[in-house]
Formats: structure tokens, sequence, C-alpha cells
């Protein structure tokens, strides 16, 4: 591969043990602008909480690029669940403490925080069951083996349209275009309540100002086309649209965010 710019190595972050090697490997290449990596909330904000022995430094490894796109995490429950809204989902829950389980796609993984996030805010006990990835998750789920996942819409949009699912609450700031009956988290009384998804690029530490300035500003001049815009909106996505500052500092701010919520639920890896 000739070494031009727009060539750059991508590494890929697999959500199975949340990338963690494909962090330390970027970590370790050459800060020359040909390798970097997609991080996200997992191998950026969560890990750094649950993992004590994290083979990589977040803020020492790496040069934050762009924060490209976030997904808004929903929450949604089983046929076998009675409850039509969100308040009534948590108060079966506080009635019958320890009782009901939600599934996640992975210990640490964005459902997983999301819910442990919704379990601290609303004072409910639920007992978590991770699987191996989304597949297994969604099965289980639509046979009723637990009650309650969190998850992007694209995973669930179908069921929920062949009526075999339900969406309770948005977890993004605000309704999304695509199922704008359903209202946010932060609606239904717990205000400044946000769990998304999210994705940007990093380059090594110590790659040059100016190329980490070349590689930023044709991420973001790609996610302002016309073509990245509708596909990110066909999967209910939004373009975040951050540079290298900015994402820096969001960083920073959901390490704190979701450090609390790791703490406060006493989470860790195994």
């Amino acid at each position: 591969m000739g070494k031009t710019l727009g060539q750059s190595v991508i590494v890929d972050n697999k959500a199975g043990g949340q990338g963690v090697i494909a962090m330390q490997e970027t970590a370790r290449a050459a800060p020359d602008g040909y390798t970097v990596v997609l991080g996200h909330v997992g191998t950026l904000a969560v890990n750094p909480a649950m993992m004590p022995k994290l083979p990589y430094n977040v803020q020492k490894d790496f040069q934050p690029v762009a924060l490209l796109a976030k997904v808004p995490m929903l929450f949604a429950i089983g046929p076998k669940v009675k409850a039509e809204t969100l308040p009534q989902f948590i108060a079966q829950a506080k009635a019958a403490p320890g009782t009901m389980n939600y599934g996640s796609a992975g210990n640490g993984s964005a459902g997983h925080l999301a819910f442990e996030m919704l379990k601290l805010k609303a004072g409910i006990d639920l007992t978590h069951v991770p699987y191996k990835g989304t597949g297994a998750q969604m099965t289980d789920l639509l046979a009723g083996n637990i009650e309650a996942a969190s998850a992007g819409l694209p995973g669930f949009l179908p069921h929920v349209k062949a009526g075999k699912l339900k969406i309770l609450a948005v977890g993004a700031a605000e309704r999304l275009p695509a199922i704008p009956e359903v209202p946010t988290v932060a609606e239904l009384g717990y205000p400044n309540f946000e769990s998304s998804q999210w994705f940007g690029l990093l380059a090594p530490a110590r790659t040059p100002p100016a190329v980490v300035a070349r590689l930023s500003q044709e991420a973001l001049k790609a996610l302002a086309s016309p073509a990245v815009k509708r596909r990110l909106e066909e999967d209910s996505s939004t373009a975040a649209g951050m540079g290298p500052k900015e994402f820096a500092s969001f960083i920073a701010s959901e390490q704190q965010r979701w450090g609390t919520v790791v703490r406060s639920a006493k989470l860790t890896a195994d």
C-alpha cells in the first residue's frame, strides 16, 4: 500500500473484549498518520473504569482525531412483560426486586452500562445477563427468557414492527425521527439522562499536529456529505462532527460520567 493520507490503515475495534487488542496495537504503531483506530464508549470511557490493568492509557497513548457518530441506546421489553410505559416497567421492577432480568451484548457493553445507569437513576434491582453479542441476546428477548434489553434501533426495529417487542424509551437527549412516538428517558422524570454508543477516530500519541489536523479535516468533510448523513440517519445515528480538542474534552467527560456508573454499580470486567 502506498503511503498516501487517504490510505490510512483502520484498525477494527470489535466489541468482543471491548477492542483492547486493537487499542493496544494502535498505541504501539508509528505516529505517522497511517494507522488510526476506531474507538468507542467502551474502549475509551468504560474500560478505564472497569479494568485497572488496562494495557493502554487513553490520554497518554492516543491523539483524538474526530468524534464521528452517536448511536442512541433504546430500552425495550419482551413479549411476556405487560408494561406499556417505562414508568410501569419501573413500578413492576420495584414491586419484585431482583426477579427481572435484562440482557446485553456483553459485560461492559453499551447496553450493559445503559441499563446500569437506568437502574441507578430509577432505584430498581434487575439482574444482568451478558451474552456474547447481540444475536443470542435478541433470541432470548424475543422468547421471553429475559425481560428487557438496551441496544440501538436497527436491531430492535424489525421486531417492533412485527409486534414482538416494545420500545419503552430512548436514551438520547431528543426523540428519534424514526420512532417519534417513543419518549426519552429524560422526559419521563429522569433529567439529563443520556446513554449513547459513540465512535471516533484516534491516532497514536505524538502524531504530528499537521497530520492530525488533516485527518480530522477529511473525517469531518466526509460526515458533512449527503451520502454519509443519509446512511447515518437510516441507522438512527447522528453525525457528531467534533474535532481533536472537542473530542478530547468529550472523552474526559464521558470517562467521568461512566466511571461514576461503574463505581456506583460496583461493576468489574470479570
